[in-house]
């Protein structure tokens, strides 16, 4: 994974909207945090293979970024994200790794399941 390019990212969500795709999302702050730490509040979400349509979307921020995808039914949003996985071409496979370089976020967009 590279440091991603928020101009290349805008173009290939551009490029993936109005479709129907399947989406992965997840979110931790490390399922077991509190076992090596106490005061760390253990916190994640995960979906996979849903089905996402989105008429508009855009990325965010400095660094990390935020992804927001807007749907006929609202909003999908993900943020922190800091690289993509640059060898796919047909899928936009996004991370937010933390200083560690653990992963905290997950975001992939495609037109096949994950």
């Amino acid at each position: 994974m590279q440091p991603l390019q928020p101009q290349d990212i805008q173009t290939r969500i551009d490029r993936l909207a109005g479709q129907e795709l399947y989406i992965h999302l997840e979110l931790t702050s490390g399922a077991y945090a509190s076992h090596l730490d106490a005061t760390r509040h253990p916190a994640s979400a995960f979906i996979t293979n849903a089905v996402i349509r989105y008429s508009q979307g855009s990325i965010s921020g400095a660094g990390p970024y935020r992804i927001g995808l807007k749907t006929v039914q609202g909003w999908v949003y993900a943020e922190g994200l800091t690289h993509v996985d640059e060898t796919e071409q047909e899928r936009i496979i996004l991370a937010g790794h933390d200083s560690l370089g653990k992963l905290i976020v997950a975001l992939q967009l495609g037109r096949e399941p994950f």
